[in-house]
């Protein structure tokens, strides 16, 4: 797929927004266009605009997408920890629930707004919601 760049010329998505390098600036929570200027103003809420680039970011339709990832991810690291601990350990039911509970919740506030930023990077990177205009 091509569009016009600035200066009239064609260009392809894949030399304009390489999908690799703007994924890591999400992860870091950074702009998806320089990667230095910080892609939030708070804990979750998008930029509308970058402060150091100026690229507009209010396009983004996240959602629920970074929730359902991040519940993926946590499901799939805890479940399978809680049986080891279980197994090998025999901790007492109100220590494991509260040790896991702890992890759980510290997991899922570390993870959700970096798979926000990837999934913002992501759509900036495939021109969608109003990014390629």
């Amino acid at each position: 797929m091509t569009h016009s760049t600035s200066d009239g010329t064609a260009a392809t998505q894949a030399e304009t927004r390489q999908i690799k390098p703007t994924l890591l600036r999400g992860w870091r929570r950074r702009c998806p266009n320089c990667g230095s200027g910080p892609m939030f103003k708070g804990y979750l809420k998008v930029r509308d605009t970058c402060p150091n680039c100026e690229e507009n970011l209010s396009h983004h339709r996240a959602d629920d997408g970074p929730a359902y990832l991040t519940i993926l991810v946590v499901g799939h690291l805890m479940a399978p920890l809680i049986l080891v601990v279980y197994e090998n350990f025999r901790p007492e039911p109100l220590t494991l629930a509260t040790l896991f509970t702890v992890g759980c919740v510290a997991a899922s506030l570390y993870l959700l707004p970096r798979f926000k930023g990837i999934v913002v990077g992501y759509q900036w990177a495939k021109r969608m919601h109003g990014f390629g205009d």
